[in-house]
């Protein structure tokens, strides 16, 4: 994440809960690196379930302390919409 994005947390969170737009969630946990928060455990599972490949632009907005809401674009610009798949349950986020 952007140092200036986590800049505007008192702490960052130990995880996050991933929206999108069609009411799925997931839970992917958070990890300092380098000096830099990266979304960890839960983030693969989610990248390969909703087919995020190279070139793709992914858009992150805080809709609460602990909550992103996701949006995939293709490389032409168009909004990927996933219905819930199967995933790791694990890693599925609870209500």
């Amino acid at each position: 994440m952007p140092l200036d994005f986590t800049k505007h947390f008192v702490a960052v969170p130990t995880e996050f809960k991933l929206g999108n737009n069609t009411g799925c969630s997931w839970k992917v946990t958070v990890k300092l690196m380098n000096g830099r928060v990266t979304l960890d455990q839960g983030w693969a599972t989610y990248a390969a379930v909703h087919q995020i490949k190279i070139g793709y632009m992914v858009t992150f907005k805080l809709l609460t302390p602990d909550t992103l809401k996701v949006i995939i674009f293709d490389d032409d610009g168009i909004e990927i919409v996933n219905k819930c798949g199967k995933h790791d349950e694990g890693f599925a986020a609870k209500e």
